[in-house]
């Protein structure tokens, strides 16, 4: 198991280089790395969805000898797709390290593969807290949650309608229709709590060679393996990681569906939904917050003041909003806390809201002598995590 990168550890920020404005954080330039030129045709229905909410792909082959990800020490990209599973050397700069670098400078990061996946990109995915299958001739199989095809007894097309609970990760909008899936599986890192399943097998699926008969029980069972899963890193950085590059493909976003033993037959399977869906939320469309307006003074006064004294009663108040894919909304919840700390909380507040954005509330100060910091660190399931210090003295 490798170790885990500098990108999921990484506490503090550092500034990096983009073209997306700070007042628009959804990426807008991606670069697509592709395998065989044909998926450009074969997924466009995935492409074409990118490019009509505004991203602009640039499309590569693998093996371009002038892929680069960075020129001058300026990142050209906001993001990137890799639709490049049999690949074992990319061209030009492109490799597993400035991949890594990439994501640890902040930059977003889809990674898709099946069957003939490559060791580079098994590299990639484990440094991003998950492991495939190590059989390479693995896939997942389910005999009972298979999905009904023409294909009599292919139980490696799989309709799983088992997501994420999360509306700001899938979007508001229920995925009615099951996922139609083939391809491998993997189990997440146990020791990497960023790393999260999107999209699960079901009980009685199982990772093996659907051309061998058992020899031995599968590694790789039931609720343990994670077809889609996705992690945010503490730098705010997302990645997903899908073992199924044809999930993406437009033969399976037009498909029917249904799952084996449902009399439910739905004319579109939830490809299409779940993966634009999905993709919104990789490409910052949706889920990213930012904190504006911090003001802390004496109740009474409006102006900050150099200094408090003791038992002064004081008012603190942030406003946080929400990027909606096109605007900054109010940002509403009842979780934001306020901590007035050194070395320990000497104070810790639930924040008050108009439902409007803002965040406020008041306290006493307390009767000790130091140096003391409002914090708040706030991190919710698929949300963008804030970090506010503000240091003051008594």
């Amino acid at each position: 198991m490798a170790n885990l990168p500098m990108f999921l550890t990484i506490i503090s920020f550092l500034p990096f280089l983009c073209y997306s404005s700070p007042e628009n954080p959804t990426d807008r330039r991606i670069l697509v790395v592709l395998d065989d030129i044909g998926l450009k045709s074969s997924h466009s229905i995935f492409f074409k969805s990118l490019q009509t909410r505004g991203l602009e792909l640039d499309f590569k082959l693998a093996d371009d000898p002038k892929i680069s990800l960075q020129r001058f020490g300026q990142y050209l990209y906001d993001g990137l797709i890799l639709f490049s599973p049999t690949t074992e050397r990319f061209g030009g700069s492109l490799d597993l390290g400035a991949i890594l670098d990439f994501v640890d400078s902040g930059h977003d990061l889809i990674i898709t593969t099946d069957v003939s996946a490559s060791g580079l990109i098994r590299s990639i995915a484990t440094e991003c807290g998950v492991d495939f299958d190590e059989d390479p001739s693995a896939m997942v199989i389910d005999h009972t949650s298979y999905a009904v095809s023409d294909t009599e007894g292919d139980h490696t097309l799989i309709a799983s309608d088992d997501f994420i609970q999360s509306d700001v990760i899938l979007g508001s909008t229920t995925i009615e229709a099951p996922v139609l899936y083939k391809g491998i599986g993997h189990s997440l890192n146990s020791a990497n709590s960023l790393v999260l399943k999107v999209l699960s097998a079901s009980p009685s699926a199982y990772s093996a060679d659907p051309n061998s008969k058992l020899s031995s029980p599968p590694l790789l069972t039931g609720l343990a393996i994670s077809l889609v899963s996705v992690v945010q890193a503490r730098n705010n950085a997302r990645i997903m990681i899908s073992g199924s590059l044809e999930m993406f493909s437009n033969r399976l976003f037009r498909s029917g569906a249904q799952k084996a033993g449902s009399s439910n037959r739905y004319e579109k399977s939830g490809n299409e939904q779940f993966v634009t869906e999905l993709s919104k939320w990789i490409f910052h469309e949706r889920g990213h917050l930012k904190a504006a307006n911090v003001r802390h003074h004496k109740v009474g006064e409006t102006d900050e003041p150099a200094m408090y004294r003791i038992n002064d009663d004081l008012e603190y108040s942030v406003e946080i909003h929400e990027w909606s894919g096109k605007s900054w909304e109010p940002y509403v919840s009842n979780d934001v806390q306020i901590q007035f700390y050194m070395m320990s909380p000497y104070v810790l507040k639930t924040l008050s809201s108009d439902q409007k954005g803002k965040y406020f509330t008041s306290f006493k100060v307390p009767d000790i002598y130091g140096v003391f910091q409002f914090k708040v660190e706030y991190q919710r399931l698929g949300y963008t995590s804030l970090s506010l210090l503000k240091q003051v003295s008594f």
